[in-house]
Protein backbone atom coordinates (compact mmCIF):
# COMPACT_ATOMS: atom_id res chain seq x y z
CA UNK A 1 0.00 0.00 0.00
CA UNK A 2 1.48 3.30 -1.18
CA UNK A 3 0.70 7.20 -0.02
CA UNK A 4 -2.51 8.34 -0.03
CA UNK A 5 -2.81 12.22 1.00
CA UNK A 6 -6.80 11.58 2.06
CA UNK A 7 -5.46 8.59 4.82
CA UNK A 8 -2.92 10.64 6.19
CA UNK A 9 -4.12 14.14 6.51
CA UNK A 10 -6.06 13.39 9.95
CA UNK A 11 -2.67 12.83 11.85
CA UNK A 12 -1.75 16.47 10.70
CA UNK A 13 -4.12 17.18 12.97
CA UNK A 14 -3.17 15.64 16.23
CA UNK A 15 -1.26 16.87 18.58
CA UNK A 16 2.46 14.99 17.08
CA UNK A 17 0.94 15.86 13.68
CA UNK A 18 0.88 19.48 14.13
CA UNK A 19 4.07 19.64 15.87
CA UNK A 20 5.89 17.95 13.20
CA UNK A 21 3.85 20.04 10.54
CA UNK A 22 4.74 23.39 12.28
CA UNK A 23 8.56 22.25 12.62
CA UNK A 24 8.36 21.45 8.25
CA UNK A 25 6.82 24.77 7.91
CA UNK A 26 9.51 26.78 9.74
CA UNK A 27 11.82 24.34 8.16
CA UNK A 28 11.15 24.74 4.83
CA UNK A 29 10.55 28.41 5.30
CA UNK A 30 14.17 29.20 6.30
CA UNK A 31 15.57 26.97 3.73
CA UNK A 32 13.29 28.02 0.96
CA UNK A 33 14.21 31.39 1.56
CA UNK A 34 18.14 30.62 1.25
CA UNK A 35 18.01 28.11 -1.52
CA UNK A 36 14.67 29.07 -3.47
CA UNK A 37 13.65 25.38 -4.11
CA UNK A 38 13.84 22.07 -2.06
CA UNK A 39 13.68 18.35 -3.59
CA UNK A 40 11.25 15.65 -1.58
CA UNK A 41 14.03 13.32 -0.66
CA UNK A 42 16.05 16.63 0.88
CA UNK A 43 12.90 17.56 2.91
CA UNK A 44 12.14 14.14 4.30
CA UNK A 45 15.65 13.05 5.10
CA UNK A 46 16.85 16.27 6.35
CA UNK A 47 13.65 18.63 7.98
CA UNK A 48 12.58 18.31 11.29
CA UNK A 49 11.14 15.90 13.00
CA UNK A 50 12.72 12.60 12.16
CA UNK A 51 9.50 10.61 12.32
CA UNK A 52 7.20 8.41 10.05
CA UNK A 53 7.89 9.71 6.15
CA UNK A 54 4.28 9.65 5.70
CA UNK A 55 2.89 11.88 7.57
CA UNK A 56 5.92 14.33 6.79
CA UNK A 57 4.16 13.96 2.86
CA UNK A 58 1.12 14.68 4.37
CA UNK A 59 2.17 17.44 6.28
CA UNK A 60 4.07 19.18 2.87
CA UNK A 61 0.63 17.81 1.09
CA UNK A 62 -1.27 20.32 3.65
CA UNK A 63 1.59 23.12 3.30
CA UNK A 64 0.21 22.93 -0.58
CA UNK A 65 -3.72 23.02 0.33
CA UNK A 66 -2.51 26.20 2.12
CA UNK A 67 -0.81 27.81 -0.94
CA UNK A 68 2.18 27.87 1.60
CA UNK A 69 4.32 26.22 -1.01
CA UNK A 70 4.15 24.98 -4.25
CA UNK A 71 5.41 22.09 -6.77
CA UNK A 72 8.03 23.58 -9.32
CA UNK A 73 7.61 20.56 -10.98
CA UNK A 74 5.32 17.59 -10.78
CA UNK A 75 8.05 14.64 -10.06
CA UNK A 76 9.93 13.72 -12.88
CA UNK A 77 11.65 10.54 -12.94
CA UNK A 78 15.21 10.15 -13.87
CA UNK A 79 16.34 7.05 -13.92
CA UNK A 80 15.58 4.93 -11.07
CA UNK A 81 15.31 8.74 -9.30
CA UNK A 82 12.01 10.33 -8.47
CA UNK A 83 12.76 14.53 -7.97
CA UNK A 84 9.87 16.55 -6.61
CA UNK A 85 10.59 19.93 -6.11
CA UNK A 86 8.83 22.68 -3.99
CA UNK A 87 9.14 26.14 -3.86
CA UNK A 88 7.86 29.47 -1.26
CA UNK A 89 4.75 29.84 -3.09
CA UNK A 90 5.02 33.53 -3.87
CA UNK A 91 7.98 32.75 -5.87
CA UNK A 92 8.53 31.31 -9.55
CA UNK A 93 11.57 29.67 -10.90
CA UNK A 94 10.39 28.40 -14.19
CA UNK A 95 9.55 24.81 -15.27
CA UNK A 96 8.46 22.93 -18.74
CA UNK A 97 5.36 21.66 -16.67
CA UNK A 98 4.34 25.24 -15.46
CA UNK A 99 4.15 26.58 -19.10
CA UNK A 100 3.03 30.04 -17.34
CA UNK A 101 6.25 30.30 -15.68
Amino acid sequence: MGYDYATERPKVFTEEGQVMFLQIRDWLAETLSKAGAARMQEIIAYAPPSGDSWTMLACIDRLIELNEIQWVCKCNHVGPHTYCVVELADHSFGCELHPNE
